[in-house]
C-alpha cells in the first residue's frame, strides 16, 4: 500500500534531513521532486498542485529554515498537509445511531467489489459495533449476484433476505425493510446493482431505492487500482446520489495510492473504509493521520496495537504472562508467539506498520523470506515430541537430524531456532529480575519506548508489554538491530 510513493518521498526527505541547514531553493527543489512523485502515483494534477503550493508556502518561512532541524520541520509540514488532503484530523464516523433499522446503501460500478464489501461491513458491524445486521441483494442484473451475497452471509453469520425470483430492486428494498423490522435488525445493508459504466438507468434505480429506504449511509465502493478512473466514477456518482462516504477496495495491491490521495479533494466525500485483502475481515476504517504516517514511513503503531488486540486471545496472553513472570519460556510458548505473528499478517505487515522499519522490510523482501521463516519455524517445532517442546535441552545431534528431516529443513535451521529460543528464554529471566512484567511496564511507562509515542507496555504478545515477551536485540537481523540502537 503506497509503496512506490513512500519510497520516493523517503528518498527526498532523507536527502533533505541530511543537509542540516536549508535555504529556500533547497525546499523548492525538494517540493519539485515531491510533485513528480505525486503525479507518478496517479494523484490528480490540481490536487498535487494545491498540495505543493500549501507545503511550500509553509516550508519556506524563516521559522522553519532557521530552526534547529529544518529537514524534520519540512517533513512535519508535509505530514500535516497529507492528513488534510486525505480528509483532515477527524476520522469519518460510521453513522449507526438512528431508529432501527439503520439503512446502509452500497452503490458502485460492477466489479468494484461491492458485494464482498457489503459482507465485510456486515461482519464488522456485528463483531465490532455489536449490532444485529441483515443484508439484501438488489442486483437482479448480474448472474448469481443474489446467491453470492447469500453464501457470504452464511460465512459471516449474518442473515440475508430470501431470494424471490423475478422481483425488481424497488420491491426487494420494500420487502427488505419489512423483514428487517420483523427480525429486529439494527442495521440493513442494501447491495444495489452495478453497471459497467454510469448510465441513466442505474442512477434512476438508485434514486428509487433511496426514496423507499431513506438510507442513513450511502457508500460508494470503488476499486483503488483504477486510480484516476476511480476518482472520475466518484465524481459521477456524487453528482447524482447523496453519497455520505467512499469505500476503497484492493488498497493492499495499490502501490501508487493516487485514488486515495485524490478522492477527498476532488469529490468532497470522506473515505470511510479501505479493503485490504480478500478475507472477510480484511477491511479497516480509513484514518487520514494513520495513512499519512504510513506514506511517510513513520509506521502505524496504533493500527498494529488494534490488530494485536483483535487477533491475540486474552487467555493465551494471560497464560503466557504468568509463565514469563516465573521465568519460564519453552518452545510451545515460542510457537504461540510465531502463530500470533502469522495471524497478524506476518513479518512484512509488522515491518510496514512499525516506525523506521523500511530497511528491515526491504531486507525481508530481498531475501525472499518473510512469512516462509514463520512457516518453517512452526514446522520444526511441530516435528518435535511434546517432551522436546517442553524441554529443549533434550535436543541432541540425533534428535536434531530427525526433526530436520520431519520438517523438511536442515540441522542448521533447527540450530538457529533453538538459539533464538535460548536468547528469548534468557530475556524472560532478565524480565523476572527486573520485577516481572509490571516492573518492565513501569520502566517503559516512565519515558515511553522510543518511536512508540510513549505507549507504556508496547504490543500485546509482541514484546515490551503486559501480555508478551521482549526479544533480545542480539537475536534481530543486523539492519534491524542497528536501527534500534540508533533510536
Amino acid at each position: 500500500m503506497f509503496d512506490n510513493l513512500s519510497d520516493r518521498l523517503g528518498g527526498v526527505f532523507d536527502r533533505l534531513k541530511g543537509r542540516g541547514a536549508l535555504n529556500e531553493q533547497d525546499v523548492r527543489d525538494a517540493m519539485r521532486e515531491v510533485r513528480i512523485a505525486l503525479l507518478e502515483a496517479d494523484v490528480a494534477l490540481p490536487v498535487a498542485r494545491r498540495f505543493i503550493d500549501a507545503v511550500t508556502k509553509r516550508a519556506v518561512g524563516q521559522e522553519v529554515l532557521r530552526s534547529v532541524t529544518p529537514g524534520q520541520q519540512v517533513v512535519k509540514i508535509v505530514n500535516d498537509e497529507l492528513v488534510e488532503m486525505l480528509g483532515g484530523e477527524d476520522t469519518p464516523s460510521f453513522e449507526l445511531e438512528a431508529k432501527p433499522p439503520v439503512v446502509i446503501m452500497m452503490v458502485g460500478l460492477q466489479g468494484s467489489g461491492k458485494t464482498t464489501t457489503t459482507a465485510k461491513l456486515a461482519k464488522l458491524i456485528k463483531e465490532k459495533h455489536g449490532r444485529k445486521a441483515m443484508m439484501a441483494s438488489l442486483d437482479v442484473n448480474r448472474p448469481a449476484a443474489q446467491e453470492q451475497l447469500a453464501v457470504l452471509g452464511e460465512q459471516v453469520e449474518v442473515a440475508t433476505l430470501p431470494i424471490v425470483a423475478g422481483q425488481q430492486p424497488v420491491d426487494i428494498a420494500r420487502r427488505a425493510m419489512d423483514a428487517a423490522k420483523l427480525q429486529a435488525a439494527d442495521v440493513l445493508l442494501l447491495d444495489t446493482a452495478g453497471r459497467l459504466h454510469v448510465d441513466e438507468a442505474l442512477m434512476a434505480e438508485m434514486k428509487a431505492v433511496a426514496n423507499i429506504s431513506a438510507p442513513k449511509e450511502v457508500l460508494l465502493v470503488v476499486d483503488s487500482l483504477t486510480g484516476q478512473d476511480a476518482v472520475n466514477v466518484a465524481q459521477s456518482f456524487s453528482g447524482e446520489v447523496p453519497l455520505t462516504g467512499v469505500v476503497l477496495t484492493r488498497m493492499d495491491g495499490d502501490a501508487r495510492g493516487g485514488a486515495a490521495l485524490s478522492m477527498r479533494a476532488v469529490t468532497g466525500k470522506p473515505i470511510k473504509f479501505a479493503g485490504t485483502g480478500e478475507k472477510l475481515d480484511a477491511i479497516e476504517s480509513f484514518d487520514p493521520k494513520r495513512v499519512a504516517s504510513r506514506i511517510l514511513g513513520m509506521g502505524d503503531v496504533v493500527s498494529l496495537v488494534e490488530k494485536a488486540a483483535a487477533t491475540i486471545k486474552e487467555e493465551e496472553a494471560e497464560a503466557l504472562a504468568k509463565r514469563i513472570s516465573k521465568g519460564q519460556f519453552d518452545l510451545n510458548d515460542l510457537r504461540t508467539q510465531l502463530r500470533q505473528m502469522q495471524q497478524m499478517g506476518g513479518l512484512g505487515m509488522l515491518a510496514n506498520m512499525l516506525p523506521g522499519m523500511k530497511k528491515a522490510k526491504a531486507a525481508l523482501a530481498a531475501s525472499d523470506t518473510d512469512d516462509k521463516v514463520l512457516v518453517h519455524m512452526d514446522a520444526i517445532i511441530g516435528s518435535m515430541t511434546p517432551k522436546e517442546r517442553g524441554n529443549p535441552a533434550l535436543m541432541n545431534a540425533k534428535r536434531k537430524k530427525r526433526v530436520a528431516a520431519g520438517s523438511g529443513t536442515d540441522v542448521q535451521t533447527v540450530n538457529k531456532l533453538l538459539k533464538m529460543h535460548q536468547e528469548m528464554s534468557r530475556a524472560m529471566k532478565q524480565i523476572k529480575k527486573m520485577g516481572g512484567l509490571k516492573g518492565l511496564g513501569a520502566l517503559f511507562g516512565k519515558g515511553g519506548m522510543p518511536g512508540m509515542g510513549g505507549q507504556a507496555g508496547g504490543l500485546p504478545g509482541l514484546g515490551g508489554g503486559s501480555n508478551g515477551p521482549t526479544v533480545d536485540p542480539d537475536t534481530l537481523p543486523p539492519d534491524l538491530r542497528d536501527m534500534l540502537n540508533k533510536k
